[in-house]
């Protein structure tokens, strides 16, 4: 379905999500933001959208808008440091009580760079800052045209750039929940000085302290503040893992107090993470493992005697993990992941998509991709003819900590007026920068367990993290490995957790090709019922 610019309409894998909003300009409607950290309820404007569920049905919501509040008392630049706030009052002309609804937190952070909903006028029509390269791409790199990224969106509902689509959003919105979308800081903002001031661990900082306003205004911000859902792709995926693992950490206490953020829980209810990008020191050798044999886009192959000393390393990481897969399948290695992917998960996403296609179009399916064999509603096939089938990899190697400083990564770990640093022993032992020094510099481990989930789900499980997880990849997605999202998956799981965790076939960077399934299951783990409606 293509994407209409007058009207607004956003396609979500063949569904259209129409934002064609009214504003009312009552007296009692209010825009400006308070700058305490105490919500001001009538501080609002009332705006009506129409939203096509999956369902291709239309809803008519009336919903009221807080526009840009500042989330913290000190804000180092509230720009991107304040959040937007929408509750639906009616849907489809009959009143709707969001006092008790579940509330979606949906971040639009990107490629870990700065995301601000300073000038949204309306539901999900903030987003990232100053660029947007995907996660993992030189600093350099510049977000894809507005035009590209609108076909993108109308195919499939992916966003390669990661941050939020606006489909969950909208779809929350219909359903009679909450949604918050709070900006935060992000790895390419520097000051007057040149100092960089939103590199890690920032952007998850900002969240926590986010998540924070919301439940201090317990009372008088509508939705329930015990219920809340976070949601993110790609690096926001990554934070959106990192929000839900790290509840209540004593860690970023004193980040936080930097800030002046609210004086209560940071812990939220559930996770929603597509496509995270996360464990990052030991995502170079996790991105060997899987696509170490693949080609590069222009056909050559990478640095092999790199790429297999990165694998041995993943190898080693794995083992260390000693988890233990899903459906029984028993420890994870680095020897087994293969099988462990192809049959939990790639098997599984093929035979959805098969079965969902016509006879004949699943006819020209196999015909063309004869590696699937098909019978009984159950596909086949092995990981080496996977692999040959996804094609290009989409990075070099290393992936992400470079040895030239060039991705994203890198300068998300940068500090003070230095852009840019190595976060792995390996890329500062190969670095080819000229830096003297073979050695990390001493507070890189603070910073890497600050920003990785699996520090709080495997060296030392939070008891303040969330217990329910909805995971998401698209199976040709080679801007990470498949690996990261199943570790978390087979982490979370391992403590009890519940995980909901699939592959979409076919599928790239970003794709979200389920996102009424994901409001149902909001329902679900919450216990929230509808009313109104």
């Amino acid at each position: 379905m293509g994407l209409g610019a007058t009207a607004g309409i956003a396609a979500a894998g063949g569904i259209a999500l129409s934002a064609q909003a009214s504003e009312d300009t009552s007296p009692s409607s209010s825009s400006s933001p308070s700058d305490s950290l105490v919500f001001d309820p009538d501080a609002y404007t009332e705006l009506t959208t129409t939203v096509t569920d999956t369902d291709g049905d239309e809803h008519t919501v009336k919903y009221h808008f807080w526009k840009a509040i500042t989330y913290v008392a000190d804000p180092v630049d509230a720009t991107y440091q304040s959040l937007v706030v929408s509750v639906p009052v009616e849907i489809d002309g009959t009143a709707v009580d969001a006092s008790d609804a579940p509330i979606l937190f949906a971040n639009s952070v990107g490629g870990y760079m700065p995301s601000s909903v300073a000038d949204a006028t309306g539901i999900g029509a903030g987003g990232m800052s100053g660029g947007g390269a995907p996660s993992g791409a030189p600093t350099g790199s510049a977000a894809p045209s507005a035009s590209a990224s609108a076909a993108s969106n109308a195919n499939g509902n992916t966003n390669a750039t990661g941050g939020a689509t606006a489909s969950n959003q909208l779809l929350a919105l219909a359903a009679g929940y909450v949604v918050v979308e709070p900006g935060a800081r992000g790895r390419t903002l520097k000051n007057s000085d040149g100092e960089y001031y939103g590199v890690a661990p920032a952007v998850i900082v900002d969240l926590k302290a986010a998540v924070r306003y919301v439940r201090a205004n317990k009372g008088r911000i509508p939705g329930n503040t015990d219920r809340i859902v976070s949601a993110g792709t790609s690096a926001g995926g990554a934070v959106s893992a990192l929000l839900g693992a790290s509840g209540d950490s004593p860690l970023y206490d004193k980040y936080l107090k930097e800030l002046g953020a609210a004086d209560a829980s940071d812990a939220i209810f559930a996770t929603g993470a597509w496509c995270p990008i996360t464990d990052l020191e030991h995502a170079d050798g996790a991105y060997e493992w899987n696509w170490g044999t693949n080609a590069l886009q222009t056909g050559s192959q990478v640095d092999q005697t790199v790429s297999k000393e990165l694998q041995s390393q993943f190898a080693e990481y794995q083992a260390s993990l000693k988890l233990k897969g899903l459906g029984g399948f028993g420890r994870l290695t680095a020897r087994n992941y293969d099988e462990y992917l192809v049959k939990q998960y790639l098997e599984p996403s093929a035979a959805t998509y098969l079965t969902a296609l016509s006879d004949s179009d699943r006819e020209t399916y196999l015909a063309s991709n004869t590696f699937i064999t098909f019978e009984n509603g159950k596909a086949g096939f092995s990981w080496a003819d996977f692999l040959t089938h996804v094609g290009a990899r989409k990075k070099s190697t290393p992936a992400f900590d470079a040895f030239d400083l060039s991705t994203g990564e890198n300068n998300e770990f940068g500090t003070g007026t230095t852009e840019a640093r190595h976060f792995t022993a390996y890329g500062q032992k190969n670095d080819t920068t000229g830096l003297t020094s073979k050695r990390l510099d001493g507070d890189i481990p603070e910073l890497l367990r600050l920003m990785n989930p699996m520090f709080f789900l495997v060296d030392k499980p939070n008891q303040g993290r969330t217990r329910h997880w909805w995971i998401r990849l698209g199976t040709n997605d080679s801007d990470t490995a498949h690996t990261v999202s199943a570790n978390i998956a087979a982490a979370a799981h391992g403590l009890g957790d519940d995980v909901n965790h699939l592959y979409y076939w076919d599928q790239g960077h970003g794709a979200n090709t389920d996102p009424g399934d994901f409001i149902e299951w909001i329902a679900k783990v919450t216990g929230h019922r509808k009313s109104g409606k």
